[in-house]
Order: C-alpha cells, then sequence, then structure tokens
C-alpha cells in the first residue's frame, strides 16, 4: 500500500518546546532533528528532550534524523530510537552505503535515506536494496555544495533533476514508497515553493521534506489534484465500469494506462 507522504517538517530536537507545535500543524510526518538543528554540545540532550516528550505523550509517532554514520553519536542515536516505541522510522543522513543503511534497519524501524553526496548517488542501487529502506529522499543543499554546483542556478536544477529520477527509478525497481524532493530553503517564497512542489509532483514524487511549518499547507495545496482533474479522472474511472478494454473520454483514447493515472489521482484525493 502507498503511503501519501506529502509533508515531512523537521523540528530541532535542542528545542522541546516546538514538538507539539510542530505535531499540531498537519504535517504527515514530523522528523526530529538530532543532526544539523541541533549544536554540537546538545546532542544528548536531544535525545533526552524527545525521551520526556514521548514520555508524556505516549500516543505521539515520529521520526527521527539520526547524525551521521560516521558522527560519534550516531550510535546513541541508533540505540536510543531502537527503545522508544514513539519514534516510528529513521531520517539516515549522508547515506552512502549499504552498510549504514543495514545498520540503521537493526534498530527495526523503517529507514529513508537520505542521500546527499556523490558517493551516496553512486551507492544508491545497493542503499535502494537494502532491506528495510522504505524511501528514499536528498539533500540538495549538501549535494550540490558536494558536487559543486551553483545552488539556485538553472544549471544546478539540471542535475537535481537527474538526481530525482534517479530516486524514482530505484524506488520502483525496489518496490520502495515514492520519493521526497528534498527541502526548499527559502521558507517566506511560497509561490516558488508551490511551482517547484507541482513540477515535482508531475515528475512522480508525492511529497518534501520541509523546513518551516508555514510550508507544509503551501505543499499540501500544490500537489492536491485540481477540480479540473478530479472531474476527469471520475469520468475515465465510471466510463471503465463498463467494462470496455478501451473507450474514449473528452475525445480522448482511454485504455489501462490512462485508467491508472485516473485512479492515482483519485487515491491522491483520498477518493
Amino acid at each position: 500500500m502507498t503511503l501519501y507522504i506529502r509533508s515531512a517538517l523537521f523540528v530541532p530536537g535542542s528545542r522541546p518546546e516546538r514538538f507539539a507545535k510542530a505535531l499540531a500543524v498537519g504535517a504527515d510526518a514530523v522528523i526530529v532533528d538530532f543532526e544539523d538543528a541541533v549544536e554540537a554540545d546538545l546532542k544528548a540532550q536531544a535525545r533526552l528532550n524527545l525521551a520526556a516528550f514521548l514520555a508524556a505523550n505516549p500516543d505521539v509517532r515520529v521520526w527521527v534524523r539520526v547524525n551521521a554514520a560516521e558522527h560519534g553519536e550516531h550510535a546513541a542515536d541508533l540505540a536510543f530510537c531502537r527503545e522508544q516505541a514513539g519514534v516510528v522510522g529513521l531520517l539516515l543522513p549522508k547515506a552512502e552505503s549499504a552498510v549504514e543503511v543495514r545498520d540503521a534497519a537493526a534498530t527495526g524501524k523503517p529507514v529513508w535515506p537520505l542521500i546527499e553526496s556523490a558517493a551516496g548517488l553512486l551507492a544508491l542501487g545497493e542503499i535502494a536494496a537494502c532491506e528495510g529502506v522504505q524511501r528514499l529522499t536528498y539533500g540538495g543543499l549538501d549535494l550540490g555544495l558536494d558536487l559543486g554546483l551553483s545552488s539556485g542556478s538553472e544549471a544546478a536544477s539540471v542535475i537535481y533533476d537527474q538526481t530525482r529520477f534517479a530516486l524514482l527509478l530505484h524506488s520502483r525497481v525496489n518496490d520502495l514508497q515514492p520519493p521526497l524532493d528534498t527541502v526548499y530553503p527559502a521558507f517566506d517564497d511560497e509561490p516558488g515553493l508551490a511551482a517547484t512542489i507541482r513540477r515535482g509532483r508531475d515528475m512522480g514524487l508525492v511529497g518534501a521534506l520541509c523546513i518551516h511549518p508555514k510550508q507544509v499547507a503551501v505543499v499540501h495545496a500544490a500537489l492536491a489534484p485540481s477540480a479540473e482533474e478530479l472531474a476527469w479522472a471520475r469520468r475515465v474511472v465510471a466510463g471503465a465500469a463498463t467494462g470496455a478494454a478501451a473507450f474514449k473520454i473528452d475525445g480522448q483514447m482511454v485504455d489501462a494506462p490512462v485508467l491508472g493515472r485516473a485512479r492515482r489521482l483519485l487515491a491522491a484525493a483520498g477518493e
């Protein structure tokens, strides 16, 4: 069954006062960040913060972005996540090998490898094939830095599109959940975010990582099928109910692939 996670919102593990607020925004997943958003001397405290919050809110379910495999806190992060029922999965940053992914999956939690380097891209096939991987995503800023891209340029977008295609390809052949797009760093640029999300949707991505609560509603609205698309999809599905293998709707021939797209649109809208 496809899990339509449209938005995955980061919240710093060092800011426990924001945990409840992040959960109330309406994101499909909340990721408590132990990595980039947490200062080096607060890494252990971030685990304590989340442990206390989950103990006080036993029905809460969150994801955790652990520290990268080479970080000194990585093993402690994995041990923490293994023990916490409220942690339902791990985001593994700077994923570059199947060994790293298997170690994370040994916690018994689903893993989202975060591809952020050339080495990670080269190892994408073996990473995606690891047992325990649920879906793929990537970190555009770190990847761009590693590859020497000019962030925000049209040229960089060409490389990111190739990354998106690689994620889609390896997700499909390994029967993973559809990948999530990277964060959109300009959280005050709602039109730019919406345009980026719609473009990713048309490429086959089902959602994105978010770094600010205000991005969640924008992402959801941009991903939602339009009224015209839904009306078309309903007509196609209704036409298929006649049992014909191929038929015409709005002057277009409808066969199995077209019917599949119509059903996918309706499923994305909860129909």
